[in-house]
């Protein structure tokens, strides 16, 4: 039972502990440490104890005896865990093992305490009060807790001391029980060491490619895999996103990230367990593109600080992380601050626990700086980049890295040029580097911008700034070209930073970001301030004791020239061996090829370092250096001369890259491919710009260059079309733009942009036959093929054995392209699982999941088995093809047909129908979709004599819908006869294909088809089309989302294009028109046709009976060339000329002909109709009608007779009749664009009559009639009545006095015009309480005491002879009450005004009387009820008296006399009136005068203004009356006759005028006025008045 404890918890004979790591060394000895500490600590507490109870004591030594047996228990029980063979219920149990999702061992898991654990993982589940007084608790507790120590109580019982025994019994029987059973086991087939099913295999990359090995391995117990490279362990977490290793149902996993050329090298993978250990190799060359130089060494990865601040300790804990709520791709300019972020979710989540975070760009870690600045907010990352510049671009990296694994995010970030100084000005250079830097020299070099302000760069300029100052001084005069620069004549021991500038003709770009600083310095000097050794290379810097003063230094070495251009040449070397204790300088000599005459070049200043600028080279000149050494002891030797270096730019632009190619990506963005330049030196990269298609601007796309070939183009306008294009750049300067790329518009790619990868799993493996000795399988095609084709499959098998799988074993070793593999060689009556891997270009995907177990016996059903290998195609929103293959066991019996079942895909298993009722014979089938938009399944089904057999594995779930962009397959026949099939496609990949085939099988024989494919296009063209090419012919276009179609081509087609073929090959002259005749103007006769398509050499023949007919007076034939219009013409048709007129026509071998029959009836049409054309023609010649007489009636309901004439001159006479009768009109006839009018205004019955207009002149006349009776006026008066209908307002409310009236307004009323009223969709009968009328052109319904009745929908209804027009409105609800009420208020107010106290007249405004004389006046009062009346003088009172005499009779008369008139009784009198509806007064001023002679008048009169008049009584004049309201406020004077209006109508118009009667006011010789006194009487008290 060994066997079954893991490996790290024993030794072996041939194991040590070498495959250790530190971690793991560090972890096992902290483990035993704890382990020992607690062991004394409990001893001495077990002494403690023991003197004050003794059976704790006893309870205690027990408790220490159980973890060292309880290990060696609790190993052996989790031996029977890991096997699973356990019959027993398992309990839970400690673990130290540290596991990740998939149960594999990646580390430990220390406590502080061992026994305390054990002891407490010992216990059964009881109450957790007990638990917790337990150390193991406290323990556990303390597992994360920093103090001190916690108080630890033991307690226990007798009770407790029984179920410990009992449980240790309990455990003891089980693991006895076990290991009975493992003594009846096969240990042979359960424990076997390990075995590589599948093997690595060796892989050849590009550089920065990535690349996966991956193995399959069995064994038992499961094997631990380590992978090495050159035997040295990779570790993964030494090496953050470079290596990543997955393991999962055996199968293990290496993959490396971006390659570069030190990861090319030979692989170990070594699987080992308690059985043994096995390897395999395989090896990984990585290759460079040439030109590539990678010179930056790797960094030191820096320490995690978490241990140092304080933080918490990871303690081996498995930890989750996500990176959620990232940043995208972002845009920015120079000068503006930019902040990138994410929030990390880590689980589980400890207080201050901090993982390690890390932010690259181009895969260089960044560090804090004052450009970039990293944050941490305990779940949230952020960089803050704060003044951005080009150097800013590139794609980030965001790194987590905790013990257990990393998780990375990234995202590019674009920056693009800040607004230029001056217009036009280039963009700034980038990525400023100082190299080479010696005491005083620096080699500066920089990256050409990608803008360059419309105009080329001149050069640059270099300025240099000393550290510590802020003065920039320019180091060049002149503008150089070479992005790299020798900066001489530095103060040695200073530091400098650089900066680089652009100039074009329109000026200076910006300054480019400082260089870091540089000090100029000895690099042997710089190297000994850094330290003896670097850590990361490992290199050490010995230095040699120098010798004495006073030695002249020896001859310098290596002498070269490193750079040349033709601005400088740069000169470098190494110091002699042999120098004086003190410093040496150099002298550098130069001297012209072909010369002996050596030339000091620096005869001033001795040069200190080893490199040397030099300038002022004549261009073109070959040149010779040699370099001398000196001190104060002298001049050295001169080193040996450089070869003839002739001056000029060794190193040349690059040459323009080569074809672009875009492919889509996402919406906003395409993926641009390029080829490299050729034979280019130190490139350092590409800009790629892009234009909208026609705009023929370009902007780019990146800003710092970039060095692949493959680069993704962010920002673009999703719809838009770009063209693209590339150019390479080096130290030399850009290349030549590349040729543009292809237009193509930007939208999301349909596989989103991912490369070439291996397939995902096959999945549903099932078996189709079986034998004694094998076994057929299927299975289905991968989910995802990986971009490319399936090149094959490979079938794995393992025998399972009670239960027990064993190991895998490879079936076929060559793939198999076909979804069934039979596999061999098995034994029959075992078990067995099965488990199949996909291939294709990118390798070999990971396998599938084990299948289920299936049973190697021979099958002897009568039925046949499942058919297999299922699949859809032409998949459309109705209808769906079924492909599938016949079933392997025919059974016994051939299979005779098949039934296809269908259901829904979320349907249950009972919703299967079938979808044929009889058996079909063939491989496919087309299915009608029972619903648009739903997804279905299908199944199918084989039958032979014996029945129907078992059901195939369903299809996946197809979602019946048309995709956009789906096309038909279309049959084309050429001018030669040639049938065609033809498919296009606009949704291909580069690896897509178009595959032909007839009946659902692929053609392969060429004998009968030809196919040949030419971009998004498939032509298959048939040789020659006969009856064995009856089928169904179809294409598929691979890597598509499903593309293809299908033409069925039967017999009934098959005649039908052999017909449009032979057409082809004899063709005929087609005709857009067939012979046709047509008038034209005199009545000439027009015989013509027009042929679609015929050439100038076409021949004509035209033929009248049989007889050909020739060009003369009576035929003029015409042929237009130009638009194929052959045409005949006659001046007129004889009665000889009925009969068949013919054209026929020949062009080449085309011939056609057309005829046209004029007999009979035809012939006599025509022929009169010729006559009268030409009689019209004739008309014509002088004024005419060019429209006849007609009308319109206006929206003012006046009727408009008119009509337009033509060919008329100034003495053209028009003349209107009516019935005969000449109608008056306007002498100046309104000709106005030839139109004649007569308006007739309010038409009625009078109106019908007979309209006639001629016109005439000398030329003749011509006449318009239009009748205007009978049914003709009815139609003219039913369109009058339209206008008005249409012309009607909607239907309101208005309330009166007598109820609610309903009106509407017209245009115009005639009394003809039939309206109806309606009231809830029935017609009114009208009463004495609801009537209708017309007021004007107001159209109106009387409700007169409207009730609850009356409510309801009403509606006019207008006809007009054809239809009717109706508008309505709603009477009810508010708007009845609100109606109702004002009625109800205005009724109340017309009583009041009816009843109210009125003065009706008699009483004049002045009297003039002499005194003594009596004066009665009389006046009409009016009221109900009757009105008190009251008499005033001067405001005050009047009472009856003998004086004043004040009568009131029949209550309508009141009169006023006073019997002596004397100069007291002048004033003002006023008689008042007053019932319960109101009050009203009439005022008369009374003058007395002194008496006179009588002047013998007779009576009193007053004028308009009530004033007492003498006159005649010829024109006697009603007095006028002058009133006032009970307010006190004058009414209007009335005259003498008044019109008396009656109340306006709701809509506001007068109804009529009513007149008072005149009222002649006398004043009779008493001066009383309708007085019933005799007359005599009044006679003798007349008297004068003045």
């Amino acid at each position: 039972m060994s066997g079954s404890i893991p490996f790290y918890q024993k030794h072996h004979r041939h194991y040590d502990r070498g495959y250790r790591s530190k971690e793991v060394e560090s972890a096992i000895s902290q483990y035993q440490t704890s382990s020992s500490n607690y062991a004394a600590q409990s001893s001495r507490a077990s002494e403690s104890l023991s003197a004050s109870r003794g059976h704790v004591v006893a309870l205690h030594e027990r408790t220490t005896r159980i973890p060292c047996s309880y290990t060696r228990l609790s190993a052996l029980y989790s031996g029977l865990d890991e096997s699973r063979l356990s019959p027993m219920p398992k309990r839970a149990k400690p673990t130290y093992l540290a596991m990740d999702k998939e149960n594999q061992i990646i580390g430990y898991v220390v406590p502080i305490f061992r026994g305390s654990q054990e002891y407490a993982s010992g216990f059964s589940d009881m109450d957790e009060t007990r638990v917790k007084e337990g150390s193991g608790y406290v323990s556990r507790r303390s597992l994360f807790t920093r103090g001190s120590e916690m108080e630890r109580t033991e307690q226990t019982s007798r009770k407790v001391s029984m179920r410990e025994s009992a449980e240790r019994i309990s455990l003891n029987k089980r693991i006895y029980e076990n290991e009975e059973y493992h003594k009846r086991m096969n240990e042979d087939s359960l424990m076997h060491a390990p075995e590589f099913v599948i093997k690595p295999r060796s892989h050849t990359v590009w550089e920065k490619q990535c690349v996966r090995l991956h193995c399959t391995v069995s064994g038992w117990p499961e094997p631990r895999v380590v992978w090495y490279k050159n035997n040295v362990t990779i570790d993964p977490m030494a090496h953050p996103g470079k290596y990543k290793l997955e393991s999962s149902y055996n199968v293990h996993s290496l993959e490396i990230n971006r390659c570069d050329f030190d990861d090319t090298a030979q692989y170990r993978v070594s699987a080992m367990n308690s059985k043994g250990e096995l390897s395999s190799y395989a090896s990984i060359v990585v290759k460079r593109f040439k030109g590539e130089v990678d010179d930056s060494l790797p960094k030191p990865r820096p320490r995690s600080r978490a241990n140092e601040v304080g933080l918490v300790p990871e303690y081996g804990i498995n930890f989750e992380t996500h990176i959620v709520d990232g940043f995208g791709v972002s845009f920015g300019r120079e000068g503006e601050t930019m902040s990138l972020g994410a929030t990390v979710i880590i689980s589980p989540n400890l207080p201050r626990y901090q993982p390690e975070v890390q932010w690259y760009r181009d895969d260089v870690l960044l560090q804090p700086s004052k450009w970039c600045q990293m944050h941490w907010s305990g779940d949230r990352a952020g960089l803050t980049l704060t003044h951005l510049n080009k150097e800013d671009e590139g794609l980030y990296t965001l790194r987590i890295t905790t013990k257990s694994k990393y998780e990375t995010y990234s995202a590019y970030v674009f920056v693009r040029d800040g607004d230029a100084e001056v217009e036009g000005a280039p963009g700034a250079p980038l990525d400023v580097t100082c190299q080479d830097a010696n005491k005083d020299y620096v080699i500066v070099t920089w990256k050409q911008p990608a803008v360059d302000g419309g105009s080329s760069i001149l050069g640059y300029f270099v300025d240099r700034c000393e550290v510590g100052t802020t003065h920039w001084s320019q180091c060049n005069d002149t503008p150089i070209k070479f992005a790299r620069f020798p900066v001489t004549g530095l103060v040695e021991g200073r530091s400098y930073t650089f900066r680089v500038r652009a100039v074009n003709k329109s000026g200076m770009s910006r300054p480019s970001r400082a260089s870091e600083p540089v000090a100029a310095m000895d690099p042997a000097d710089r190297a000994r301030m850094r330290g003896t050794s670097a850590p990361w290379t490992g290199q050490i810097i010995v230095t040699e004791e120098e010798p004495a003063e006073g030695v002249v230094p020896g001859r310098p070495k290596n002498l070269e020239v490193t750079e040349a251009t033709k601005n400088y040449m740069v000169l470098s070397w190494n110091p002699p061996g042999e120098r004086g204790h003190e410093g040496i300088m150099y002298y550098v000599e130069k001297c012209v090829s072909g010369t002996d005459s050596w030339q000091r070049v620096n005869t001033e200043i001795p040069v200190k370092s080893p490199r040397f600028a030099l300038f002022d080279l004549a261009e073109g000149k070959a040149y010779s250096f040699r370099v001398r050494c000196c001190n104060s002891a002298g001049v050295g030797e001169p080193s040996e001369a450089t070869e003839a270096i002739t001056v000029g730019d060794k190193l040349d632009i690059p040459s323009a890259p080569g074809r672009v190619v875009p492919t889509r990506n996402t919406d906003t963005s395409v993926v641009v491919t390029w080829e490299a330049s050729k034979n280019a030196k130190e490139l350092v990269g590409y800009y790629i710009e892009a234009s909208v298609v026609g705009s023929h601007t370009y902007e780019p796309c990146n800003n710092k260059p970039v060095k692949g070939t493959r680069f993704i183009c962010h920002g673009l306008v999703t719809g838009q079309s770009y063209v693209f294009r590339v150019k390479a750049l080096n130290a030399a300067g850009l290349s030549d733009c590349s040729q543009e790329s292809e237009a193509i518009e930007v939208k999301a790619a349909i596989g989103g942009g991912i490369p070439h990868a291996s397939p995902t799993p096959p999945h549903g493996i099932s078996v189709l036959e079986c034998v004694r000795d094998s076994m057929v399988l299927a299975w289905k095609q991968p989910t995802f093929i990986g971009g490319a084709d399936i090149t094959g499959y490979f079938v794995d098998y393992r025998e399972v054995v009670n239960g027990v799988p064993g190991r895998w074993h490879e079936a076929n070793i060559k793939a198999v392209s076909e979804r069934a593999y039979r596999v061999s060689d098995l034994k029959e009556n075992r078990k067995y699982q099965f488990q199949v891997r996909a291939a294709n270009m990118a390798g070999v995907g990971i396998p599938s999941r084990p299948s289920d177990t299936f049973v190697c016996e021979e099958w002897t059903i009568a039925v046949p088995g499942p058919p297999h290998d299922l699949q859809v195609t032409e998949v459309r929103a109705k209808s769906v093809v079924l492909l599938y293959k016949p079933p392997v066991y025919q059974g016994r019996d051939p299979v005779n047909g098949f039934y296809i079942d269908i259901k829904e895909a979320s349907a249950k298993e009972e919703a299967w129908r079938g979808v044929n009722e009889k058996a079909v014979s063939n491989n496919y089938m087309k299915i009608k979709i029972p619903k648009e938009g739903e997804s279905y399944v299908f199944r199918v089904r084989a039958q032979n004599k014996a029945g129907v057999g078992k059901a195939s594995d369903p299809t996946e779930p197809v979602l019946a819908e048309t995709k956009p962009g789906t096309t038909e397959i279309v049959v084309e026949v050429d001018d030669e006869g040639v049938i065609s099939l033809n498919f296009a496609c606009s949704n291909l990949t580069p690896d897509s294909k178009f595959v032909w085939y007839k009946n659902y099988e692929e053609i392969t024989d060429d004998t009968r088809l030809t196919i040949e494919t030419k971009g998004e296009k498939s032509k298959a063209t048939f040789k020659t089309l006969a009856e064995d090419d009856i089928g169904i012919y179809s294409c598929a276009v691979t890597h598509t989302d499903g593309a293809s179609s299908s033409y069925t081509l039967s017999a009934d087609e098959l005649k039908k294009l052999l017909g449009i073929s032979h057409d082809h090959k004899f063709p005929i002259i087609p005709l857009k028109t067939e012979l046709a005749v047509e008038l034209q103007e005199k009545g000439r006769v027009r015989f013509w046709l027009q042929a679609e398509k015929i050439s100038a050499n076409a021949k004509i023949d035209y033929v009248f009976n049989d007889n050909n007919l020739s060009q003369g007076e009576k035929y003029k034939m015409n042929f237009n060339k130009e638009t194929g219009v052959i045409e005949m013409l006659m001046e007129s048709l004889r009665p000889e000329d009925e009969g068949t007129f013919t054209f026929q026509l020949q062009d080449g071998k085309a011939t056609n002909q057309s005829s046209l029959v004029l007999i009979g009836d035809v012939f006599k049409e025509l022929q009169k109709e010729s006559e009268f054309i030409c009689k019209e023609w004739h008309r014509k010649q002088g004024p005419h009608f060019v429209e006849y007489l007609s009308y319109e009636v206006t929206p003012e309901c006046s009727v408009v007779l008119k009509c337009k004439v033509g060919n008329i001159k100034k003495d053209t006479v028009a003349v209107w009749y009516k019935d005969g009768r000449e109608v008056k009109g306007d002498n100046n006839l309104p000709f106005t664009e030839g139109v004649l009018k007569l308006e007739i205004a309010q038409i009625s019955k009078k109106d019908s009559g007979i309209y006639e207009i001629v016109m005439k002149d000398d030329r003749g006349k011509d006449t318009s009639t239009l009748n205007l009776t009978d049914q003709g006026f009815r139609d003219l008066m039913n369109e009058v009545f339209g206008v008005i209908a249409n012309s009607s307002t909607p239907l309101k409310i208005q309330s009166t006095e007598e109820g609610i009236r309903l009106y509407s307004f017209v245009s115009y009323y005639n009394d003809a015009l039939q309206v109806t009223w309606h009231h809830k969709d029935s017609a009114i009968a009208f009463t004495d309480r609801i009537k209708s009328g017309v007021v004007g052109e107001q159209l109106w319904l009387q409700i007169s005491e409207p009730t609850e009745k009356d409510k309801g929908k009403y509606a006019i209804e207008f006809f007009d002879g054809k239809g009717s027009l109706q508008r309505t409105v709603e009477l009810a609800g508010q708007a009845f009450d609100d109606a109702y009420a004002e009625f109800q208020r205005l009724k109340a107010a017309a009583v009041a005004e009816r009843n109210r106290a009125r003065v009706a007249g008699g009483l004049p405004d002045v009297v003039t009387i002499q005194e003594k004389k009596a004066l009665n006046l009389t006046c009409n009062i009016s009221g109900n009820p009757v009105p008190d009346v009251t008499w005033l003088k001067n405001e005050r009172e009047i009472v009856t008296d003998d004086h004043y005499v004040m009568k009131f009779e029949a209550g309508k008369y009141a009169s006023f006399t006073i019997t002596t008139v004397n100069t007291t009784d002048s004033g003002k009198y006023s008689i008042l009136v007053k019932n319960k509806y109101g009050t009203e007064s009439a005022d008369f001023t009374l003058m007395v005068t002194e008496g006179r002679g009588d002047l013998g008048i007779s009576s009193y009169l007053t004028d308009a203004d009530g004033n007492v008049i003498i006159g005649s009584r010829s024109r006697p004049v009603s007095p006028t009356e002058k009133r006032k309201s009970v307010t006190g406020k004058k009414m209007q004077k009335r005259q003498d006759s008044v019109i008396l209006q009656k109340p306006l109508e709701e809509d506001g118009k007068k109804e009529g005028k009513k007149t008072e009667k005149k009222e002649e006011k006398k004043v009779d010789k008493t001066d009383s006025v309708a007085n019933p006194m005799d007359k005599k009487e009044a006679a003798n008290n007349q008297d004068t008045l003045e």
